[in-house]
């Protein structure tokens, strides 16, 4: 199976709701065989849902997973009769996805919210929790599934609400930028023309509608210093920005899109403003 198979197919308009909520945890008592080739210990965990799972390796000290946490993962996964139909040991590269989120199946969000970083679990899946009646190629319809996985990082989200510049002094350039200083970072490492620039950015129209943003994707976007194809508001602010620094910048429509606008997002003329920190200098 390929790996990408893993995840459910969603889109904008069908996201799928997603139960990750652990609440009977009763061990069962006698070790039986669900198959020839899988036995239940006595240690195994059975939650409402009808997921069980076991952890084989703990680590009480390691971050516990949460629901919008991003959680990287080693996996290997089996059927019933003991048949390896995925792994990403096999591959020698680790799986990440954005837990209860319905990016993967219910099983593995359910399974991976029990985890803390560090451990490692064998979860048993039924079909309901997997891939149901549907046929995967590799696992047929109505499989049961045996994943035995560590859970190797988590990754917090980014906290952030709209920066506000209340209280704060607004500076003015001559071509028309403005922008508010929310955090001035280190001035010790001030961006340099040569470097590359990790950004976290959010995007509003003056109305305060968000029209783009990546403060929620985990990942900064990586642009040179320079600005160099990005709009001109960038292009001037980029180098005046220090590593660690916030700022808010208000781009009149000559330094941003002009006449024209962005059909569909950004209205013609308009004013816009950015949310911009500057997590990384490289």
């Amino acid at each position: 199976m390929k790996l990408k198979s893993i995840i459910i197919s969603f889109s904008a308009f069908s996201v799928l709701i997603v139960l990750a909520s652990m609440v009977s945890q009763k061990p069962i008592t006698k070790t039986k065989a669900i198959s020839d080739q899988v036995e239940i210990r006595n240690d195994t965990v059975t939650t409402k849902t009808g997921l069980r799972y076991v952890i084989t390796q703990r680590n009480p000290q390691g971050i516990m997973a949460v629901k919008g946490d991003r959680v990287e993962a080693h996996y290997t996964g089996t059927l019933l009769n003991g048949k390896k139909f995925d792994s990403s040991r096999d591959r020698n590269q680790t799986f990440s996805f954005t837990l209860g989120q319905g990016e993967v199946i219910a099983g593995w969000d359910e399974g991976f919210g029990i985890l803390r970083k560090g451990e490692k679990a064998t979860l048993i899946i039924p079909a309901s929790l997997g891939y149901g009646t549907q046929d995967m190629g590799d696992i047929p319809p109505n499989s049961t599934l045996i994943f035995d996985v560590e859970l190797v990082n988590v990754q917090k989200p980014i906290a952030y609400k709209p920066f506000s510049g209340k209280g704060k002094d607004t500076v003015k350039l001559s071509s028309g930028l403005k922008y508010i200083v929310i955090d001035k970072g280190n001035p010790k490492l001030k961006a340099q023309l040569n470097q590359t620039a990790s950004i976290y950015y959010a995007g509003y129209l003056m109305d305060g509608t968000k029209f783009d943003g990546n403060f929620d994707r985990f990942e900064p976007i990586n642009v040179p210093v320079t600005g160099a194809g990005m709009i001109k508001g960038w292009q001037e602010m980029l180098p005046r920005m220090n590593k660690g620094m916030k700022v808010r910048v208000i781009i009149p429509p000559a330094l941003a899109y002009g006449a024209q606008g962005y059909p569909g997002v950004i209205p013609e003329n308009a004013t816009i403003i950015f949310d911009m920190f500057l997590s990384d200098l490289k």
